[in-house]
């Protein structure tokens, strides 16, 4: 093989090196571009729901048979929204780290009896406890439970309040979310999926 050939097969080399070089930082930052978007979504999301957990997976069956495991939920969280006695919330309790998805059941609310002026009668009054700063105490729990949440509560707590709520169920998918169960109890399969799919975003060609 004479110089010039092997002169130019050099040259050939180093182009192709220099050209995966640049096909590899351009898959880099692709990557890196997709995972920031999907950031800014989920960022956009937490803004436009006033959520810090915009959609969550249903962990358990004890919201059955309004919702079951592996269901994906959409929730909303604006502070002005009074709580009610019968909508599902999701909350965060001291100690735990996975947020429990229940149903409110009851107020903190207490009656007192007050003599009527009028008559010997006694007339029941309800009163409703709201504190200083507007919210209301309330309890949960699940449908699908036999007993309310309060064996769940952080040790000495009775009641929930607004600052506890991650969210307001809206909506939801059923099962969708089974996946990430899946993923979840088995993390071998998760950590080999998001390999899978990583290296797939970085050898795909355009």
């Amino acid at each position: 093989m004479g110089l010039a050939s092997m002169l130019q097969i050099d040259e050939m080399m180093g182009d192709f090196n220099r050209m995966n070089k640049r096909q590899s930082l351009y898959q880099v930052l692709s990557f890196a571009m997709i995972v920031s978007s999907a950031l800014m979504i989920w960022k956009g999301l937490m803004v436009v729901t006033g959520s810090e957990s915009p959609i969550v997976v249903v962990l358990s069956g004890s919201m059955e048979p309004a919702f079951h495991r592996g269901d994906l939920l959409f929730l909303t969280n604006y502070k002005e929204e009074p709580v009610r006695v019968g909508e599902i919330v999701v909350f965060k309790v001291e100690g735990r780290d996975i947020p429990i998805v229940h149903r409110v059941i009851k107020l903190h609310e207490k009656y007192v009896e007050i003599p009527s002026a009028h008559s010997k009668q006694l007339i029941i009054y309800c009163f409703i406890f709201i504190r200083e700063d507007g919210s209301v105490k309330f309890l949960t729990k699940g449908d699908n439970n036999n007993v309310d949440d309060r064996g769940l509560y952080a040790p000495g707590q009775l009641w929930l309040t607004k600052k506890d709520i991650v969210g307001r169920a809206r909506g939801f998918l059923p099962y969708v979310g089974i996946i990430t169960i899946f993923m979840n109890e088995y993390p071998k399969v998760k950590w080999a999926i998001l390999s899978i799919l990583a290296i797939f975003v970085l050898l795909h060609r355009e």
